[in-house]
This record gives structure tokens, sequence and C-alpha cells, in this order.
């Protein structure tokens, strides 16, 4: 071998080795569970083990969950974490000197199975037969409303009397946005647009739009509500976005949670005393949402509201929520349907 080849092979060989020719020491550790148990409530302990196929020496072991370090617990840990859904369960600990960092994936569910309810009807109002109702929300005693497109017709956001259905003023959205749920905080409307990415802002008084605003991370605009500080926002996900409202920046997440799955098609929302209502996409019932937590507290069966409406060829699903405070009730509707129901929602026993 002449000495140009075995330079060329010498340099191969140092080239080789410092870039990963001895094998990561992380790839010798995996975590898992006691039994394969992956799925949990809050405060439940769990039995995370590292597995070390080399036994190779492990210090300064540690579990975070949502980056908070859980407490142990005997040879286990506690989830204290309120938050429900998927989240990573990381490892983190010592090994020759590396740090190295393990995650896996675990399911926290609501502790409880949710309530059921029902509802009783107080009053029917007449409702735009026309109006595709995506959004429905309360300002002092008048009612807005967001609509959807189609069939050539445009979205539009609109107040309305709710006595008598009259339409006070309307602000029609371009043809290429279709509009969905709204919330109203400190005199502002806020308006979701479904796959454009964008939201709209209005002066709640005039209709007037004043701003506009890009999704993050959110995939979709669905729902939207309000807590007095934060907008909260659906997207067809397990998601529920917290938005500032100042920025509109998507802050953090809360996941939809029973005592038995991860649940995705919550669409129109409410926000009354910490609960998100929510309508369930496709189905006439309604979610009681712990607006913390993420889990599903109630269910209320809205079965039977469609069938007392007007019965024609573009009749579709119960969609829109809005709570009047001063009433202390709820008020439901659907797309193209002709009747506001006014109702209260109780436990069914």
């Amino acid at each position: 071998m002449n000495s140009a080849k075995f330079f060329t092979l010498n340099v191969l060989l140092v080239f080789f080795l410092s870039c990963g020719g001895e094998k990561d020491p992380a790839s010798f550790f995996g975590l898992q569970f006691e039994k394969g148990k992956k799925e949990y409530r809050p405060m439940d302990t769990i039995y995370p083990v590292i597995r070390n196929r080399k036994e190779l020496p492990l210090d300064s072991l540690n579990f975070t969950l949502k980056g908070r370090e859980l407490p142990a617990a005997g040879r286990g840990y506690v989830l204290d974490s309120e938050k429900l859904g998927v989240h990573d369960l990381t490892a983190n600990f010592r090994s020759d000197g590396r740090e190295i960092t393990l995650s896996e994936e675990i399911k926290i569910l609501a502790p409880e199975p949710p309530q059921l309810y029902t509802y009783t009807i107080l009053n029917e109002f007449p409702h735009d037969m026309t109006s595709f109702t995506q959004g429905l929300e309360f300002h002092r005693d008048t009612l807005y409303e967001s609509t959807g497109s189609g069939g050539g017709a445009k979205s539009y956001v609109r107040k309305v009397d709710f006595t008598t259905g009259e339409v006070y003023q309307q602000a029609d959205l371009e043809e290429e946005y279709f509009g969905e749920g709204i919330t109203i905080l400190n005199n502002r409307l806020y308006q979701l647009t479904w796959q454009g990415k964008v939201g709209f802002v209005y002066d709640a008084s005039t209709l007037e739009r004043i701003d506009k605003f890009q999704y993050g991370k959110s995939k979709e605009g669905w729902g939207l509500c309000n807590d007095g500080n934060s907008l909260y926002k659906s997207d067809g996900t397990e998601r529920i976005w917290l938005l500032d409202p100042q920025t509109l920046e998507e802050k953090e997440a809360i996941q939809i949670a029973s005592n038995k799955s991860i649940f995705n098609k919550a669409n129109e929302l409410e926000f009354v005393d910490g609960k998100i209502y929510a309508n369930v996409w496709q189905k006439e019932s309604m979610m009681i949402i712990d607006a913390n937590s993420g889990a599903i507290e109630g269910v209320v069966n809205l079965g039977g509201l469609r069938e007392k409406v007007r019965q024609h060829p573009k009749l579709d699903v119960l969609n829109g929520i809005a709570y009047h405070p001063g009433r202390k009730s709820f008020f439901v509707t659907g797309k193209n349907w002709d009747t506001l129901f006014e109702i209260t929602l109780h436990k069914k026993e």
C-alpha cells in the first residue's frame, strides 16, 4: 500500500470515530412502564423502568412531565399534573459522565365518567333559516351570529334581536373565507375562519373590522369563547388553545379527555363559570369541559330539537351555543334552522 492510500484510510478512520463510530450511550437504555401500562389518571402512581442493556452505571435519575419533576412515592412517581391528554414522560439521568434523556408518550384520562344532562325548553324564537350558523354570542342583550358560506352565499357576522330575528347590522366576509366561531371581549369581536388560517377583529358596537391575526400551531378555526382574560379556540383536534387577546398568540393548549379516551370533536364553544360548553361536531349533543384540565365532566343530550324545526332540503346539524347571563339560560340553534331555542340544562335522573 502506498503512503497516499495509507494516509487516506487513516483520515477516514479518524473521521468515522469522531462522527459517531462509537455507539451513542443512550442507545443502550430504554424507557418502559410496569406491565406495559400507558393510560393513567391524575394522581396515579406510575412505575417507569429504565432498561439498561449493558448494565452501565446510572445516577441522578429523575422523571418530568410537562416540565415538572414528578415527586417520588416509594419506587413509583405520582402524576400530579392536572392537564389531561397525551404527554411525554421524560427520564433524565447520567451515565459515565454523560447526560442522557429518554421520552415516552403516556395518556392521562379524566378521573371520573361524565355526568349525563338533558334540557328543558323555555322559549322558541324565530331564526333566519338561510343562516349556516357557526358561532353565537350574547353581548349585553344583543345576539351576535357568525355563519359559514356555501351555495353562493357569503359568510358574515351580524347583530340580531333574538326575540324577533331582526338584523341590526351585518358585515360580510370576502368570498374566500368560511366564517366560524366568534367571541366578544372588551368590546372587541373576534371571528375565526375555517381553513383560511386567519381570524378577524371587529369593533363590537359598529362591526367595523379593525384587525386580523394568523393562526399559530392550531390547524383550523372552529369554535371560540373567552373567560374574561384569555380566548379559547377549538381547531378540529383534541386541543383547545388559549390565546392572548392582545397578541392573539397561542400560549398553551388543553386536551379534551373523558375517563375512557381523548376526544377531538369540539366545535362551537361557550364559557360559563369555569366550564367550556362545546357542541359535538355532527352530533345533537354538547360537552361540558373543565377549562383547566380538559376533563369532560358532562354530556348533554340535545336530541329532539332538530325535529321541532321546519324540515327542508338544506336543513343541517345542530350548531351554535350562547349563554345569556341575565336570563341564566342557554340559546341553541342549528345550520339552516328556522328556530332559536332558549333552554336550561339539568342532570338526567
